[in-house]
């Protein structure tokens, strides 16, 4: 079996959910062809997300162009350090660039803040802190990204994502002392069953990806195990962290099924019950 390969079309759900968090510009194929392939298995909506100004704008302009796809923009945690200081190595899809200081991110942060105030942009994310790629000379970049991107999320009333990876000490200080929007969003959740309590406490939904069903994720299973069921998400961060038994194989929309099942096993639910609180919880989390 290639690890290129897609992995098969899982048995469809009954009950149709939304994909939380996805990436289909990083995506083989069509959009129509991802967006089929996942109606194909009842996953009918799906949250398509800026990582930056492109990748954002391309988020806003194909949900512009498909009723079942909502947008959410932002700058990405590392990307906010590659504006300010440059990016010399072109990790990122742009390619190699010079650092533009903070004014550079000031212009990149403005035109998020008018994509976010598009109807079919739903979501101001993914935004928060990585302290996984980026070392101690990103972190006030990123800190200054992510607290102006809660404030572009609570002027144009809209669910804020968050990416907090290595960081969640950080991350829930930043939103108690900003003040977190309305509807905030902790995207392929990675904190342990404390942290969930805390989440539960101040509202913030918890989406889980596939990474739930990994054999060393016994943490992330805990924390879903006492996560309230309102407050629970599921998405792929597709092409990213395939569920077992595709491990380390491209992800994509479709595979919402294979993750949300491990997740009612975890729940102690049946699927159709988890899929229906899904259902329901993402469209209160992103108002659509």
């Amino acid at each position: 079996m290639s690890r290129t390969e897609a992995p098969p079309l899982p048995e469809p759900l009954r009950v149709p959910v939304a994909d939380s968090h996805t990436h289909l510009d990083m995506q083989d194929g069509t959009v129509e062809e991802g967006l089929a392939r996942a109606a194909a298995v009842n996953v009918t909506t799906v949250v398509q997300v800026g990582c930056d100004v492109k990748g954002s704008r391309w988020a806003a302009e194909t949900a512009a162009a498909h009723a079942n796809v909502h947008a959410a923009v932002a700058l990405h945690p590392n990307e906010a350090p590659r504006i300010v200081h440059g990016d010399p190595d072109g990790w990122s899809r742009q390619g190699a660039r010079e650092g533009g200081g903070t004014a550079a991110l000031h212009d990149a942060l403005a035109e998020i803040d008018a994509l976010a105030a598009l109807p079919h942009v739903r979501g101001v994310g993914e935004t928060g802190l990585d302290y996984f790629r980026t070392g101690p000379e990103g972190m006030a970049a990123q800190e200054e990204s992510f607290r102006a991107h809660i404030e572009i999320a609570k002027r144009h009333g809209k669910a804020l994502v968050i990416h907090d990876r290595e960081a969640h000490a950080d991350v829930l200080r930043i939103l108690a002392d900003a003040g977190a929007p309305e509807r905030t969003v902790f995207h392929c959740y990675s904190g342990d069953a404390d942290m969930a309590r805390i989440c539960a406490d101040a509202g913030y939904f918890m989406s889980f990806a596939g990474n739930m069903t990994f054999k060393n994720a016994q943490p992330l299973r805990d924390a879903l195990a006492v996560a309230p069921l309102e407050l629970v998400l599921v998405e792929t961060d597709a092409p990213f962290l395939t569920p077992a038994p595709y491990r380390g194989r491209p992800n994509a929309p479709y595979l919402i099924p294979v993750t949300l099942r491990a997740m009612a096993a975890v729940k102690g639910l049946d699927e159709d019950t988890l899929a229906e609180a899904i259902a329901d919880n993402t469209a209160r989390a992103f108002d659509y």
